[in-house]
């Protein structure tokens, strides 16, 4: 018999999970859980829209789990979001650096890339017969 799945979270590893938040706070995810780590926040669960996100610090996770500190440390992840409206995003996200700018790819959709605080990459799409 397989493993049953019940959920898969995406945990990002940030340098300050501070100054991350405004971005995903942005789009209308909101704290749920906060865990200090010295005098900074080690790790949160943000949440909304049925959606949950995981962020924690270089320095938590080098605490919490040494062996996979330096990957951590270094690693980028590329999350894919899909929206009901890219126009929204594009509004809340004004002042965020692009990874790419709004484009309409060859299967359907309109993206636009942003490089959230922590470095990741982050796309938003919204696809054909949904646009606004």
């Amino acid at each position: 018999m397989k493993p049953s799945l019940k959920k898969i979270t995406a945990v990002l590893p940030v340098a300050s999970v501070e100054a991350s938040l405004p971005f995903w706070e942005a789009v209308g995810l909101a704290r749920t859980v906060e865990v200090p780590h010295g005098d900074a926040l080690g790790f949160v669960i943000l949440a909304g829209q049925g959606l949950e996100l995981m962020l924690q610090s270089h320095a938590s996770i080098a605490d919490d789990v040494p062996a996979i500190a330096g990957e951590a440390a270094v690693g980028k992840t590329f999350l894919f979001i899909e929206v009901d409206d890219i126009d929204a995003i594009e509004r809340a996200l004004g002042g965020q650096p692009l990874a790419f700018p709004r484009r309409t790819t060859f299967y359907g959709a309109t993206e636009v890339g942003y490089r959230e605080p922590g470095g990741h990459v982050v796309t938003f799409a919204q696809f054909s017969g949904e646009a606004t």
